[in-house]
């Protein structure tokens, strides 16, 4: 049996999107917690002000390397890198991520997959590389991936978003169930409005941002938002509490909660399926040894 993570303090803790937003202020706060981080970004300028940040303050970085979390040879590189000189982690946290909006006639192939690259396959490929090393070690551990009130709810024009949102959660509710045996915990973070750079920049096919009507919507959304700084506070916390969803704003907690139904034979029925396909898989593969 193994103890449920109490604090990234003295934890290995890899970060995604470090450079900016939430995953920026998640490393500066999980760094001011007492965690030994391992952090990438695309962005290779924005990573390398956030490693000094850390630096200037005290903190412990690890290895910092600036990724394409797309190209999965690139990550399996970097986890080989991370592995040889660090050993396994203690927490995988997928934050990294990006948007569009569209309705669907103006949506654009590229927007598909781009966010189906990003927001799914790129925390696919860390969970491929970084998450098995930890279930051989077992020392247990946490998975924190940053879906999307998308994520859960129909929200207008997000087709696009949504379909990579979703598919993190269900990988962590799969996942959620999976790795328990092994006393690795999920939690799958769905924040709703947050003021990060992905407002001022993001993506909406067949629209014109700077048209008043979108850039009065915009400032109310930012007026809304909760701060970067504020959603890593609940990621950390969220880390330590025995929940599945981390909820960073209560009108997405509401709006989930009034949407669904029979939550806990769900949840009964879904423990006990996972744990008789996992009997299955063991017994397939102790037949073919």
């Amino acid at each position: 049996m193994h103890d449920r993570l109490k604090s990234v303090s003295g934890k290995k803790v890899l970060i995604t999107g470090a450079a900016s937003g939430i995953g920026r202020a998640t490393a500066l706060a999980a760094a001011r917690a007492g965690a030994e981080l391992v952090l990438t970004d695309i962005d290779a300028d924005g990573l390398a002000d956030t490693v000094r940040v850390i630096g200037d303050d005290g903190g412990k970085v690890l290895v910092a390397q600036d990724l394409d979390l797309t190209d999965f040879d690139a990550v399996t590189a970097f986890a080989d890198e991370v592995h040889d000189r660090h050993g396994s982690l203690d927490v995988v946290m997928n934050i990294a991520g990006t948007s569009a909006w569209g309705t669907v006639e103006n949506l654009e192939h590229r927007h598909w997959r781009r966010m189906v690259d990003v927001n799914l396959m790129g925390p696919i490929h860390v969970i491929e590389n970084f998450v098995p090393p930890m279930v051989r070690a077992g020392r247990g551990g946490a998975l924190v991936n940053v879906s999307s009130a998308a994520g859960l709810l129909a929200f207008p024009w997000h087709a696009a978003y949504s379909a990579s949102k979703f598919g993190v959660r269900g990988l962590s509710e799969v996942l959620r169930f999976d790795l328990a045996r092994h006393g690795i915990a999920v939690r799958l973070v769905v924040p709703g409005a947050v003021d990060t750079p992905l407002v001022r920049s993001v993506e909406i096919a067949g629209v014109d941002r700077d048209d008043p009507r979108i850039q009065r919507y915009i400032k109310q959304f930012q007026r809304h938002a909760k701060t970067p700084e504020q959603v890593a506070e609940i990621i950390l916390r969220g880390i330590e509490r025995n929940s599945f969803l981390v909820h960073t704003s209560f009108d997405v907690r509401f709006g989930y909660w009034w949407s669904r139904k029979f939550a806990l034979p769900y949840e009964i029925v879904m423990r006990k399926a996972n744990d008789g396909f996992y009997g299955i898989y063991q017994r397939i593969n102790s037949s073919e040894r």
